[in-house]
């Protein structure tokens, strides 16, 4: 049976750190709003089960997996899920805990990343909140910014298994985490991710290689693959930028 995946039309947003792990593993899986299978009506599923009065265990918010009756929400708790099922995350407890700890940790990241273009209120448009905007950056780039890089660089380094992975000796789903946000930050950040790079050779090294990994290499260049744009997590604006 296929995983169900929902998640907004338009954007990657956070779905796509569920929908890299699925297409890395080649596990069959339908986009629910996405996907062709829902003639228009995959929005109206997933607010059906956001809405749903009588279930107990109903999801805050996409993204959610349902894997056949069984309902998963929050992209760290999704990967949890999967990671096993797919042959993306360690063998052992510790790995897999730290593995989890990790993508948390990125949750973090990037709340912070989206608090930059909304720092008032999800509600308010950009334009509503420049002024503040434009602060809120200023301190991201300076301090949180390379605070977080250099935390999964050391993470790399320290790694007794070698610097290739964040855990362990094999890909998971951390990495191509690490690969999404490296590819985020260069689109909303070009210019403070030129000089915040030098610093982080082993990252993009990483990065470099999950690209490479030939589902993703295929995914990466087909229509499936959506666009960063100004309406999601990571959003250009030059004079945010620095």
């Amino acid at each position: 049976m296929a995983y169900e995946l929902y998640y907004w039309d338009g954007i990657p947003g956070r779905g796509e750190f569920v929908r890299l792990a699925l297409e890395d593993a080649g596990a069959e899986y339908v986009d629910i709003v996405r996907g062709p299978e829902a003639r228009g009506q995959g929005t109206t599923a997933m607010l059906e089960i956001l809405d749903n009065k009588q279930e107990a265990c109903i999801p805050f918010a996409p993204p959610f997996l349902k894997d056949g009756t069984f309902l998963v929400s929050h992209v760290a708790n999704i990967l949890f899920y999967l990671g096993p099922r797919l042959g993306l995350a360690p063998q052992d407890e510790q790995g897999r805990i730290f593995a989890n700890g990790l993508q948390l940790t990125l949750t973090d990241f990037i709340a912070e990343i989206h608090d930059c273009h909304h720092p008032i209120a999800s509600s308010l448009y950009y334009e509503d909140q420049k002024s503040e905007a434009k602060r809120r950056t200023e301190s991201f780039l300076a301090e949180r910014l390379p605070k977080f890089l250099k935390y999964f660089e050391r993470v790399l380094q320290q790694n007794p298994a070698g610097s290739d992975h964040p855990v362990g000796d094999a890909t998971t789903y951390v990495d191509l985490s690490l690969f999404h946000v490296i590819e985020g930050l260069r689109y909303a950040f070009p210019k403070a991710m030129t000089s915040a790079e030098e610093d982080i050779p082993l990252l993009l090294a990483l990065h470099g290689a999950v690209m490479q990994r030939p589902r993703l290499k295929a995914y990466l260049a087909s229509d499936r693959r959506l666009a960063f744009n100004e309406a999601g997590i990571f959003r250009h604006y030059p004079e945010l930028d620095r």
